[in-house]
């Protein structure tokens, strides 16, 4: 699972949040400037099991900074799901509209589609938003397969884990469909 997004829309925020959230901030590994600012990736692992099966799930962010824009494939390479995080503000529209095109470069649409998205609109807490039905027309939305909207206040925590959820849903939704899983497991 990767977090994507423009530069400081929230993506090393709402990683952080999810990870705390199951108690396990510490966990996150950020390779970041002496700014704070990621530099290639953060990473971390969150395992859950029973008595039947074990899921690992290994979740990244890619840097928003365009200056290391080289290594966005690298971490996308074998992605299961995405979860896009827009900057809600006006001023950073046509940063977010850029960031989900090179998002969309990157694969092929029947690749694209399978992968479990969710687009989240971030920063819902700050004054000047834009409308998020205008970016998701922009962007042509109802084109792609395998997608859901959700809004966030990544600072606060408040919708990180319901993203983390539908993201989760989307993937393996998706990977039973492709028959890589059986209902008889």
């Amino acid at each position: 699972m990767v977090y994507y997004g423009p530069a400081m829309s929230g993506k090393t925020t709402s990683l952080k949040a999810l990870f705390d959230h199951f108690g396990k901030k510490d966990e996150v590994k950020s390779i970041e400037s002496t700014v704070g600012r990621t530099l290639y990736f953060d990473y971390g692992v969150l395992s859950f099991q029973n008595e039947k099966w074990k899921l690992k799930i290994n979740i990244y962010t890619t840097t928003g900074q365009d200056f290391y824009i080289v290594t966005r494939p690298t971490v996308l390479r074998a992605v299961d799901g995405i979860i896009f995080i827009v900057d809600s503000q006006k001023s950073a529209f046509k940063r977010n509209i850029s960031s989900w095109n090179e998002l969309t470069n990157y694969f092929d649409m029947d690749s694209f589609n399978r992968l479990g998205k969710v687009i989240v609109f971030n920063k819902q807490d700050l004054p000047d938003k834009f409308e998020t039905a205008k970016y998701l027309d922009e962007i042509g939305y109802h084109n792609f397969k395998n997608i859901e909207c959700r809004k966030s206040i990544a600072i606060s925590s408040e919708g990180v884990l319901e993203t983390f959820e539908d993201t989760l849903r989307l993937i393996l939704q998706s990977i039973y469909h492709e028959n890589l899983i059986s209902n008889t497991v």
